[in-house]
């Protein structure tokens, strides 16, 4: 929506506020991070996007999970060796 105003407006920023108004969004600011992560998931500005954002919270939450892992692996590997009889030599 933004796009098909903003030739009626002296700046893109204008355009942003007018339609965030007519939609009842509460700052322009909103409507602006919107608009621009728009432009980066189209390719027509540079930055991180959406699909890349998401994949990289997956591949976080993921590492988490197996750090998590192994540390429960190695308490468990310790305990045993703990556990184990020992030789005599």
């Amino acid at each position: 929506m933004v796009a098909e105003v903003r030739p009626s407006y002296e700046s893109e920023y204008a355009a942003i506020v007018a339609v965030a108004h007519k939609l009842g969004i509460g700052t322009a600011e909103t409507l602006r991070k919107w608009v621009r992560q728009d432009q980066i998931d189209t390719g027509r500005r540079a930055g991180t996007t959406t699909d890349e954002t998401a994949e990289l919270k997956r591949l976080r939450q993921e590492n988490a999970e197996l750090r998590r892992a192994h540390e429960i692996l190695k308490s468990a590997f310790f305990a045993a060796e703990l556990d184990r009889p020992q030789r005599r030599s």
